[in-house]
């Protein structure tokens, strides 16, 4: 995959990420066309607040993303937001979900920067920069 980089205003930027996140004690409830609708939403949402979702997997216990987000909203924002979103439309249309738990989803996440040169060659050449 070719890198390619976004810009707004003020910074041009290529920040994807690895998200992760589970149901509230990681029950297997994203089944039955839940799984369906959640993908859904989190594509509609996310184009909402300006962000890319690269790929998405729902699996019963968990979501995976691989997302890109401008840096000044922020990937934590951006999952609030999601995770906010995704919980109070699919109770809504899937009563049986309120049954089950108390919330939709738990309070934490996985996220991890992926993509760019890896560690040791930013750091060389931030490194070299004066040997220039």
């Amino acid at each position: 995959m070719e890198r390619q980089f976004k810009s707004n205003h003020n910074v041009v930027y290529s920040c994807k990420y690895h998200v992760v996140w589970c149901p509230k004690y990681r029950r297997r409830v994203l089944i039955n066309g839940v799984d369906v609708r959640l993908k859904e939403v989190l594509a509609l949402s996310a184009g909402d607040l300006r962000a890319e979702i690269i790929e998405m997997e729902v699996m019963p216990d968990h979501v995976q993303l691989l997302v890109e987000v401008d840096p000044q909203f922020g990937i934590h924002r951006l999952v609030k937001l999601l995770k906010g979103r995704s919980s109070r439309l699919l109770r809504q249309e899937f009563p049986w979900l309120k049954k089950r738990l108390p919330t939709l989803w738990t309070n934490s996440y996985f996220v991890a920067t992926v993509g760019g040169a890896p560690l040791a060659v930013v750091k060389q050449y931030i490194e070299n920069q004066k040997r220039v």
